[in-house]
């Protein structure tokens, strides 16, 4: 594994995270990269290389308080977005335009008749497990918190008939295209009130957030916070729909189902990105 690849990247953030939520932010650059047992210049280095941003200035989006910070900059209301039928509204979309939803009988039938390949690749954030039928990616899963069996087992139970074939071969273009923002395709698997909120998260720009309240607002469903929320929990394509980007009204992260430290680190990572 080299320097430049996102895995090694990703574990440099991940120990940093750890370190810093142990310790606090106000570190030096130099107290952290001794606690991680790098040089100042090669952890620097290797930040810089991830979001382009000093270590410092990424220590500030890690926080749990950029989190609030980002509810009162860009909150992203949804409703205007979902109103156009989210064109232009958020990059991610912009770059996943073409997906199919499965119809309500497909679903309840847990995947009966469908191949899913599947298998794991290096990942901004770690090592990444992607599924994908014939007509795109349809989950996509982390491993650092819950274990690599464990997610395996996650993402399979989700449609408990289908067939299941490795074969990262297959697979390995179209998830270098999508974790390099490019044109793929998706084909999401879920009930019609879950796809009803997966799509609203696909109005969610990168870099910005919205509320669980927000989502149900958005989809006509007001009062149903507890029902987003699950539905949030339960995207099968993490990441590429961005569930990350939900927050508790107060600011608070929230859960997410691939561990908090993920959350924090995507966020982290666009919103970095989208300040340069």
């Amino acid at each position: 594994m080299t320097d430049q690849s996102p895995a090694y990247h990703y574990q440099v953030i991940a120990r940093a995270l750890k370190v810093i939520d142990a310790t606090g932010p106000a570190l030096t650059l130099e107290d952290l990269a001794a606690k991680m047992q790098m040089s100042p210049a090669h952890f620097q280095r290797v930040f810089s290389q991830w979001v382009g941003v000093s270590p410092k200035r990424y220590q500030q989006y890690l926080t749990l308080g950029h989190a609030r910070r980002l509810l009162a900059d860009r909150h992203t209301m949804l409703g205007t977005a979902l109103e156009t039928g989210l064109s232009g509204a958020s990059r991610l979309h912009d770059l996943f335009l073409t997906w199919e939803a499965m119809s309500p009988g497909d679903y309840a039938r847990g995947g009966a008749g469908l191949e899913i390949r599947w298998g794991w690749f290096d990942s901004p954030f770690g090592p990444a497990l992607v599924m994908a039928t014939v007509k795109g990616i349809c989950g996509m899963g982390f491993a650092d918190e819950v274990g690599a069996e464990a997610a395996l087992e996650d993402l399979m139970r989700r449609w408990p008939k289908a067939t299941y074939v490795e074969d990262p071969t297959a697979l390995r273009p179209m998830v270098e295209a999508a974790f390099a923002g490019k044109a793929t395709e998706m084909h999401l698997i879920g009930a019609p009130f879950q796809i009803k909120v997966w799509e609203a998260l696909l109005a969610i720009p990168s870099g910005h957030v919205t509320t669980y309240a927000d989502i149900a607002g958005a989809i006509g469903h007001p009062q149903a916070h507890r029902a987003v929320g699950t539905a949030v929990g339960r995207n099968p394509i993490s990441f590429l729909i961005p569930c990350h980007r939900a927050l508790r009204r107060d600011g608070g992260l929230g859960g997410y189902h691939w561990g908090l430290p993920r959350k924090r680190a995507m966020l982290a990572w666009e919103a970095a990105r989208t300040d340069l």
